[in-house]
């Protein structure tokens, strides 16, 4: 766990709603559109709830992956997002015991 990138994918407003969307899926999106949530969420449905272009959504997308807050399976031609739930809560851990 690298805490430095963990800190810069936070910080940044539009990741942490990302985050949230991944967290609790169905309170932002419809099931008929995405079908159920067990595979993650698809990336062009993030996309469409970001309101930004594939390519700024494909760079966040990125950064919290790279940070491991988010991890990606790819079904075919679509890649699905889903938090790391495990990595999520070492982190949060690891926060009470410095601060």
């Amino acid at each position: 766990m690298d805490i430095d990138l963990i800190f810069k994918a936070l910080a940044n407003p539009t990741r942490r709603q990302i985050l949230q969307w991944l967290k609790t899926p169905e309170l932002f999106l419809s099931i008929e559109e995405c079908g159920d949530f067990k595979r993650g969420v698809c990336a062009g449905q993030i996309e469409k709830l970001g309101k930004v272009s594939q390519s700024t959504m494909s760079n966040h997308l990125s950064v919290l992956q790279q940070a491991g807050l988010i991890q990606a399976q790819k079904y075919g031609q679509w890649s699905y997002f889903s938090r790391n739930e495990d990595l999520i809560q070492r982190y949060i851990n690891d926060l009470k015991d410095v601060l």
